[in-house]
């Protein structure tokens, strides 16, 4: 297994829905993790508690800002050893579908799905 730990956060029109931790049961995240394994965990919330939640969560929202990001992203960091985060890519258009981490996120905050589309629609049509 690699060393440190995988999450993703979730953020809607500049605003942090929450934190998603990956636990894959594979030694790296990959595709096959992902999409064919079936066994990779997804914590919501994660494990960790708000003193590497709080940072992951800062630094997602510092890279979706610097980027110029708008509406809906996913952020993707990696936690060092030492509870570090990373910020490893922006995804602008997260996937929505069963499997997608942006749609877990938004139904622990109580976010059905029909109301996450309705607020990214909402978010795009503000920006015409």
């Amino acid at each position: 297994m690699a060393a440190g730990r995988e999450a993703s956060v979730a953020i809607l029109d500049e605003e942090v829905l929450g934190t998603v931790e990956i636990r894959p049961r594979r030694a790296f995240y990959d595709y096959a993790a992902k999409y064919q394994s079936g066994d990779t965990q997804y914590l919501v919330p994660p494990s960790f508690g708000a003193d590497i939640d709080g940072p992951c969560q800062d630094a997602a929202r510092r890279a979706y800002l610097a980027l110029g990001c708008k509406g809906h992203a996913r952020v993707d960091v990696r936690i060092d050893e030492a509870g570090r985060p990373w910020v490893l890519e922006v995804n602008t258009l997260p996937g929505m579908t069963g499997t997608s981490l942006l749609p877990k996120i938004a139904a622990h905050r109580g976010m059905d799905y029909a109301t996450l589309v309705e607020r990214i629609l909402d978010t795009a049509a503000l920006r015409e």
